[in-house]
């Protein structure tokens, strides 16, 4: 009887370490991991920006507007978020798609159907909060009026935080083009953030509103805020 106890206790004490260890791999390794691929990722848009073609020019009647760019194939790049709400080093790559592949490394994922940068309607992206990089960790501290910059082979688009909520999973009408209301034709240019709630679960999904109120190509330079982010690299 002894030998039995004490092998489902070795049994027990081997569980809980590699139940730790896991523990460590998620809020620990995988952080570093997603961190330098990010950080690559970044890099390698900042330096393909310099070198991008410039669009087309704007069709009659619609001087003024923000240029908007197809949306890549899957794991393609579209653009680097500057949110200084999260750090005034805070940058992250946006990359097409919200797949594991997406989401577990490159950082920011699109959700595929919904509007680009600068496009009227719902520019919708997804990103963990605690593990692979923790892209959306602080989601809840923004605070109305913050700002959300976009960078793109074209400009800096800005969007400014209106509000968050909370929704269950099954809730994806956040994403839609108008958010809340499906089928409604949209007006605005909308960024959508969504992320895992609470902090350390998944049962619920935290989305973060912005209304996008301006502009500015590649060539006036990077919005003040966000100067010397940018500049780096």
């Amino acid at each position: 009887m002894g030998w039995a106890v004490q092998i489902v206790g070795e049994l027990l004490i081997t569980a809980g370490l590699i139940v730790v260890l896991f523990v460590v791999w998620q809020l620990w390794w995988t952080n570093i991991a997603a961190g330098q691929a990010q950080s690559e990722a970044v890099q390698s848009m900042k330096d393909s920006f310099q070198h991008a073609s410039p669009l087309p020019p704007p069709e009659e009647g619609k001087e003024g507007e923000p240029p908007v760019r197809q949306a890549p194939e899957h794991g393609g790049p579209i653009g680097i978020v500057y949110i200084p709400r999260f750090g005034e080093d805070y940058e992250r790559p946006v990359i097409q798609g919200t797949g594991s592949d997406v989401l577990d490394t490159l950082g920011l994922g699109h959700y595929a159907h919904s509007a680009m940068p600068g496009q009227v309607g719902n520019f919708a992206v997804a990103g963990h909060r605690q593990t692979n990089g923790k892209v959306l960790d602080q989601i809840d501290k923004l605070v109305a009026g913050d700002k959300i910059y976009v960078q793109t082979a074209d400009g800096f688009y800005t969007y400014t935080f209106r509000n968050n909520e909370i929704v269950l999973p099954s809730e994806v009408s956040a994403i839609a083009p108008v958010p809340g209301h499906p089928g409604q034709e949209p007006k605005d240019r909308i960024m959508t953030l969504t992320s895992c709630n609470p902090r350390f679960g998944a049962q619920e999904r935290i989305i973060a509103y912005a209304v996008m109120d301006g502009w500015q190509p590649n060539s006036a330079g990077p919005p003040a805020e966000i100067a010397h982010v940018v500049g780096k690299g």
